[in-house]
């Protein structure tokens, strides 16, 4: 039997070749992008564990809900609570040391949570 005739629902012998060309080539760029990843090393990510995020989580106090206030280190809902209610009604807070005015939040309190509260920019006179 010649090298290009094969029986009925089989590939023919320049397919099969053109195919495990491909196929080799395939495997060989997936160990290439594996070895490039650091997989041989421990570079890859487990998918149970993965790192802890690179970023941090700030919230601007003047304009945060209940919800993002709740997630800073060492409050809660009910102190993100009491934050929202002495913004209703002493207005927008000027400096975040004024948060040690909010029943709740000492100073511990208030240096756990600095790092992950933006500036307050003093908002400029309306003309």
């Amino acid at each position: 039997m010649p090298d290009d005739v094969t029986p009925a629902g089989v590939l023919p012998v320049r397919s099969q070749r053109v195919l495990a060309v491909a196929i080799a080539a395939s495997l060989t760029g997936m160990a290439v992008w594996f070895i490039a990843q650091g997989g041989l090393s421990g570079g890859l990510v487990h998918h149970d564990a993965p790192p802890a995020a690179a970023g941090r989580l700030t919230v601007n106090v003047n304009d945060a809900g209940i919800d993002e206030l709740a997630v800073l280190p060492g409050l809660g809902p009910a102190t993100a609570q009491r934050i929202v209610d002495h913004r209703r009604e002493h207005g927008p807070f000027t400096t975040l040391d004024e948060l040690l005015d909010v029943p709740g939040i000492g100073p511990a309190t208030l240096e756990a949570i600095r790092p992950h509260l933006r500036p307050i920019r003093r908002r400029e006179a309306a003309p």
